[in-house]
């Protein structure tokens, strides 16, 4: 295992509830996980990043920890863990684990220490209590709203009965917002960090990392009109008027207009802390930070060489299927990147955002967090989805840096649009009462086998959202070893990367194309990417990789790779 893998890596993100299940209760667990691995070595990837699987009340998929510490029932125990990351590491796989430092669940013992508790004890230290506003403290300490919707603060019942304080919570109120001005709760997530070290996981993908730090005195603030549709733990949400709530605005570092609970210096110091944590252990573990902040050079501050090592390129997600926009966010993510020693990561989809086979070919539109379903406008036939989903995926695989895949992409799974409105799970549809569909689409339990129980997600028909009669032709066993499968193609791409060293090389932009046409050279690769709708003229050289059938030139929304 080479040094500093991460700065090349092909990361493979698993959401546990959705991948394999191995007791056969319609939930994937780390067993299922486990039990598939060598799927995953076979698929050439070099790590694994698990959406939470800790102890939780589930209030918020996991993201709301009641115990960080130990594995929730539903998903298995420690020993299972421990099993995973074992076979894991056996079949060369790296294991990166999802950390959760900005709240904890209520039903988190310090906080239910602290309802218990006094104002002004060390209970209430470790959250963000505060006296309310207003003659008898009726009205909550400032003006923040919850990126759920509502007020960001909730008042508790104090022990002799009567209203009290209120907590902040920036998401749902089950969910209450540490102070980070606490040395205690610095110490308790030093800990957290280090018994998952000590178990021998390679690192941690952090949650709401721009979060953590507020500003000093909790200021109000309202968030200017046509703040940037960025999104954060969930993307981007809804209220309970059905509004959209933008996790964090768009910031410039021109007018540094943020919010106040947002990309505030004081959380860099905490991940020099945590970095000087990482830094004790071998085998170079790794921080990757899921900060939705914007511009890009204001995201490369947490990737600082004493800081962590990686974060999430959602400029690059979030990027239409159209040359010159991804000729633009390609350059401005190696230099903002590249100018503090980073690389750049490249991701398309995730289980937050519509999959991409869906989402690149969408002609309505459609707004980051809303999903889509039976009423939803514009929704691409599959095929058509599909073929521009291999194209923007073979052009990404070519990409210096590091990239990551979510599960079943390989697979070429498409947003599930037709959920029945009972099966549906995520906040937003029932926020919005059924206007806006949410994430459940992308969540749906992945397919492996075409003629088993659940497309071999489990033993038995079991499936906590049920999986379309479509996951028979896409399932794995039907694409393994075919030709032009989308599983193949991923495949063949994972190994032309590694063996060209891609990950590791230089970007050349290449003149003479025309202005729907993305070219580059990548080391002795040449990588041509059409996003347009007329066929292009190839220029000469091996074709190593295409994304599509090439009939003597290049066809609307295909890559090729060629050397020459």
């Amino acid at each position: 295992m080479t040094s500093e893998w991460w700065r090349t890596a092909a990361i493979y993100q698993i959401y546990p509830r959705s991948f394999a299940d191995a007791n056969g209760d319609g939930m994937g667990d780390l067993a299922g996980i486990t039990s598939r691995l060598g799927s995953l070595e076979a698929l050439g990837i070099d790590a694994i990043w698990l959406s939470p699987f800790y102890t939780s009340p589930q209030k918020d998929a996991g993201y709301d920890v009641a115990d960080y510490c130990d594995v929730d029932p539903r998903f298995g125990t420690l020993a299972d863990f421990d099993a995973m990351l074992e076979e894991a590491h056996a079949r060369g796989i790296r294991v990166i684990i999802d950390l959760v430092p900005n709240h904890s669940s209520d039903q988190h013992p310090w906080f239910q220490e602290a309802l218990a508790s006094p104002p002004g004890s060390a209970a209430r230290g470790r959250y963000l209590f505060r006296e309310g506003r207003g003659e008898h403290g009726e009205l909550p300490p400032n003006n923040w709203e919850s990126v759920f919707g509502g007020p960001a603060w909730t008042r508790v019942i104090e022990a002799d009965g009567t209203p009290g304080q209120w907590y902040l919570h920036l998401f749902d109120s089950s969910q209450p917002d540490f102070d980070w001005t606490n040395e205690e709760v610095r110490e308790e997530f030093r800990r957290i960090l280090r018994f998952w070290l000590d178990r021998g996981a390679d690192g941690f993908r952090v949650d709401v990392a721009h979060g953590l730090v507020k500003a000093d005195g909790l200021p109000d603030w309202t968030p200017p009109q046509g703040s940037g549709s960025m999104g954060g733990a969930g993307g981007v949400t809804v209220g309970e008027d059905g509004a959209g709530v933008a996790l964090e605005p768009a910031i410039s570092e021109e007018n540094g207009d943020g919010a106040p609970y947002w990309a505030q210096e004081g959380v860099h110091e905490i991940y020099r802390d945590w970095r000087r944590v990482l830094d004790e252990y071998p085998g170079d573990r790794v921080l990757a930070a899921e900060a939705w902040v914007d511009p890009l050079p204001k995201v490369a501050k947490w990737v600082r060489s004493d800081e962590m090592h990686q974060s999430f390129n959602f400029a690059y997600l979030e990027t239409p299927w159209n040359a010159a926009s991804l000729r633009t966010v390609i350059d401005d993510s190696l230099d903002a990147f590249g100018s503090v020693g980073a690389p750049s990561t490249w991701v398309l989809s995730n289980h937050d955002v519509v999959r991409h086979a869906t989402r690149l070919a969408v002609t309505a539109d459609n707004p980051q967090g809303h999903g889509l379903g039976p009423r939803s406008k514009g929704i691409p036939e599959y095929a058509d989805g599909l073929r521009r989903a291999r194209a923007a995926t073979a052009l990404m695989l070519a990409l210096p840096g590091s990239a990551y895949i979510y599960q079943g992409e390989e697979l070429g799974l498409p947003e599930v649009i037709d959920l029945p409105d009972d099966a549906r799970q995520d906040p937003t549809w029932f926020r919005t009462n059924g206007e806006r569909y949410g994430r459940d689409g992308c969540r749906v339990p992945i397919p492996w086998e075409a003629t088993a129980p659940s497309y071999g997600f489990g033993p038995t028909d079991a499936s906590w959202l049920p999986q379309p009669a479509q996951w028979a032709e896409l399932a794995r066993d039907r694409q393994q070893g075919v030709p032009g499968s989308t599983l193949s193609l991923y495949q063949d791409a994972l190994r032309l990367r590694r063996e060209h060293d891609l990950g590791s090389g230089t970007l050349e932009w290449l003149d003479g194309f025309d202005a729907d046409t993305v070219a580059f050279r990548n080391g002795d690769v040449t990588v041509v990417a059409n996003t347009g709708s007329a066929p292009v003229a190839l220029p000469g050289g091996t074709v190593l990789l295409a994304s599509g059938e090439l009939d003597g030139s290049l066809p609307a929304d295909t890559t090729v790779w060629l050397r020459a």
